[in-house]
């Protein structure tokens, strides 16, 4: 699977990684599905203490295979304290954080402080942000352009185009990594248009570094993992897929 850099001068990452909302959000374990990811190359994996028990079904599933993952999390409160407790109950699960981001830029400004110190200690290593909503792009902006983030996370797909319009250049301007959630719209449109066309559909932008598409098939995550590699699409077929999409 084709790998590229997470931001200027940052880690190198596969292209398709694996997200846990809902799927890794279960009583038990399945290390069968962070298996299969790791097998197959998607070693870049998204969590955050947003998907419920997603974090501790990941943690158990990087049992004696940490070194193989790059664990992306996520802070997410607006108070102090308990960001500090998230923040430690990620590093006694992982051991550290390759990326932390600031999810859907609750309290950023105090995140960042405590990210940045957690990265000063070699405890995290990128830092970034996350925002799902087009009426959040604005906000967005302004913290990528604070120059304390390296890493962005946001939904693209042939019907959610927004960042098209702000974001992606910006993080183009700026040298950002671009994480894309929500490649598959959330299983909406694979009844038009094969998960793998959509996967490639977003990869085939180059300012995307990744996409993070959730399965709880260890099949599934076989077959998006082998979506990573080329041919990449030209535009008048990124099209093509759009309008099928949208029909």
């Amino acid at each position: 699977m084709e790998t590229r850099e997470l931001g200027r001068g940052g880690p190198r990452v596969p292209v398709v990684g694996m997200g846990t909302w809902q799927t890794l959000d279960v009583r038990g374990t399945r290390d069968e599905v962070v298996h299969a990811a790791l097998d197959a190359g998607s070693t870049l994996i998204d969590t955050s203490p947003m998907y419920g028990e997603a974090q501790r079904v990941l943690a158990h599933g990087l049992q004696g295979r940490r070194e193989e993952a790059f664990v992306a999390d996520k802070l997410w409160t607006p108070d102090d304290r308990e960001a500090e407790r998230q923040a430690q109950r990620a590093l006694d699960w992982y051991g550290r954080v390759d990326l932390y981001q600031v999810h859907n830029l609750v309290g950023w400004r105090a995140r960042l402080d405590l990210l940045e110190h957690l990265r000063g200690d070699g405890k995290v290593g990128v830092i970034g942000a996350t925002h799902y909503a087009p009426s959040a792009f604005d906000e967005l902006a302004t913290v990528m352009r604070t120059g304390r983030i390296g890493a962005i996370q946001i939904p693209y797909n042939p019907v959610e185009r927004e960042v098209e319009r702000l974001i992606l250049p910006l993080a183009e301007e700026l040298g950002l990594g671009v994480l894309v959630m929500r490649p598959l719209g959330a299983g909406r449109l694979v009844a038009r248009v094969g998960a793998d066309e959509l996967i490639k559909w977003a990869l085939s932008d180059p300012r995307v570094t990744a996409v993070i598409p959730a399965s709880s098939k260890p099949e599934r995550v076989r077959s998006n993992a082998a979506a990573g590699d080329g041919p990449w699409l030209d535009a008048d077929q990124r099209e093509a897929i759009a309008r099928r999409a949208a029909a």
